[in-house]
């Protein structure tokens, strides 16, 4: 059955060289672009109609329901929550370690929302099968109420529907020329709203905007190419543009929306049956609970129309179209939501349970991680062009100089190794924490592993940094030990003074030189020198304070009865 969705939001028609690209109206392609991009548009039209659950291309009569159950929608996005729901983390070369892992957490997490992107980045390319995302720099500006916003380094995921770009015909990664091309509502100078079409064509050299046709701006492209990276969800051979993940998914949830209507049609049938009377008149025949009928001909019938259908066979049907989308998606059924017993099912066996989805986010991973470097090669150059400051080694940042031999203190602009960072993505399974302490234990025990791999095992990103806290506060620990420790020795040496009593624990001084007996074999008495290594020059302090916390000397505070005892 096919289906033609009639909204003009998800249209695509070859007959008028039309596509949608948003729910503000059609973009006119030319007879070229859409011999090239009209079949990629109207593949993303419908994939997008099947995910936002527009399942059908009609309506029913009033009160006859169309069930639609969205297991695409639902499929795509555990995909994608699988997939990049722990965020990625990024690692570069250890001579720049102290500088560039800084400036992409800036990037990421301060000039924009790190797990927003990725899920929007996934979103479109599990959807459609590809994904566009470009770079930019948005410039300081200062706000109505006088409020200064610096300079950001901005990652926009596009509308994949919204971009067309143009390959070299002998290399399919290489990028000509890329056109941006949407509508958007406006004001015109006579102050009405009305609908304007943005083009924003970008070459490696040059970079072009129109409004409904006009030029507005013309300027050389700074970065010397095309801020603009396609990711393909899912490669395919000789072709630039990806797979969807819904693809395949799109025909069995039609077809399991169908069959349940259908149930749902014969469940409301007989949940309020048809009364089939023969031989009498239903005129004649009250309507209504608890009425009794009388005096009908000897021939006539009154029953209800009966199921004579047995749903166990339709139902079963619908479980095997479940389970056929659970197999082509690689989603375990228990995935989305269904009851299973408490276990205590090992990680390898969940492992195994979950290894279909597992592979399928690894080629995922393996794709998207390609993108993801493009994306902060881009990233940062742009940041270099528009703050050349960035590339000074800051020491308030959490960057650390291990070697000052071999790390700069400023980046080499054309050093290709600055922009050489690699992508390390978070195991997707949940991990038992105490069991992958234990196990990091028994390694370092062997000497199989060192601490900062350790923590790089258990997902720390800035390890150098981590190690440097832990260092900080060990160090910290220790002098607070040993003011302890200085503390408890004077105390202890005021006790010795004042009462001669030495302290359990502590160590006698040593007899002074000149101590023990006089010249005619009499002792001499003398103060007491108290504990080795003590002073007393502010004994006198310290005894007051220890009489008066053992004696209890210090006088009882006054308090106000008039207060209330809570102020």
């Amino acid at each position: 059955m096919s289906v033609n969705f009639v909204s003009p939001s998800m249209r695509a028609a070859a007959s008028d060289l039309t596509i949608s690209v948003s729910p503000l109206g059609l973009v006119e392609l030319a007879d070229e672009e859409f011999e090239v991009h009209g079949p990629r548009l109207t593949r993303y039209a419908n994939a997008f109609a099947f995910y936002l659950g527009h399942h059908w291309a009609y309506k029913r009569e009033a009160g006859e329901p169309a069930v639609t159950i969205n297991y695409v929608g639902a499929l795509s996005r555990y995909l994608n929550n699988f997939c990049f729901g722990r965020g990625v983390q990024f690692a570069v070369e250890e001579k720049y370690e102290h500088i560039t892992p800084s400036l992409l957490d800036r990037i990421w997490n301060t000039d924009n929302d790190k797990q927003t992107v990725l899920w929007q980045m996934a979103e479109n390319g599990g959807v459609t099968g590809d994904s566009f995302v470009k770079v930019a720099y948005e410039g300081p500006w200062v706000d109505s109420i006088n409020v200064y916003h610096p300079g950001r380094v901005r990652i926009l995921p596009l509308n994949s529907a919204q971009v067309f770009p143009e390959y070299h015909p002998h290399d399919r990664d290489r990028l000509l020329r890329v056109k941006i091309r949407y509508k958007f509502w406006g004001t015109s100078l006579e102050g009405t709203r009305q609908v304007y079409t943005y083009t924003e064509i970008i070459t490696d050299s040059w970079i072009e905007e129109y409004v409904n046709d006009e030029l507005l701006d013309a300027r050389e492209n700074p970065a010397g190419e095309i801020p603009v990276v396609h990711i393909p969800n899912v490669s395919v051979s000789g072709s630039p543009w990806g797979l969807s993940d819904i693809t395949d998914l799109i025909p069995l949830n039609r077809e399991f929306n169908e069959q349940a209507t259908n149930i749902s049609d014969i469940i409301s049938y007989h949940a309020a049956p048809v009364t089939i009377i023969t031989g009498a008149k239903a005129s004649n025949l009250e309507k209504g609970p608890r009425k009794i009928w009388g005096g009908l001909p000897k021939d006539s019938q009154v029953f209800n129309l009966e199921n004579g259908v047995d749903l166990q066979w339709p139902i079963e049907y619908l479980n095997f179209l479940k389970r056929s989308m659970h197999e082509i998606s690689g989603v375990p059924e228990s995935a989305l939501g269904q009851m299973q017993p408490i276990s205590n099912t090992s990680g390898v066996a969940l492992a195994i349970m979950y290894l279909p989805v597992v592979q399928k986010s690894k080629v995922k991973h393996q794709q998207y991680g390609k993108g993801l470097r493009k994306i902060n090669e881009l990233a940062l150059k742009t940041l270099f062009i528009y703050e050349p400051l960035a590339m000074l080694y800051n020491p308030d940042s959490e960057g650390i100089v291990t070697d000052p031999e071999t790390q700069p203190l400023v980046l080499d602009f054309a050093d290709p190794a600055v922009y050489q960072v690699s992508c390390e993505w978070p195991q997707p399974l949940p991990v038992d924490v105490l069991v992958k302490l234990n196990e990091l234990q028994a390694k370092m025990a062997l000497g199989l592993e060192s601490r900062r791999g350790a923590l790089r095992e258990l997902g720390v990103e800035f390890v150098d940094e981590k190690m440097q806290e832990i260092f900080d506060e060990r160090l910290l620990e220790a002098r607070e030990d040993a003011a302890l420790q200085f503390i408890k020795a004077k105390f202890n040496s005021v006790i010795l003074q004042s009462t001669g009593i030495l302290p359990e624990g502590s160590e006698a001084a040593p007899p002074s030189p000149n101590a023990g007996s006089d010249p005619d074999g009499a002792s001499t008495a003398g103060p007491l020198p108290g504990l080795p290594g003590m002073g007393t020059a502010d004994s006198n302090s310290v005894l007051s304070e220890l009489v008066t916390l053992s004696a209890g000397t210090k006088l009882a505070q006054r308090r106000n009865p008039d207060k209330d005892s809570n102020d």
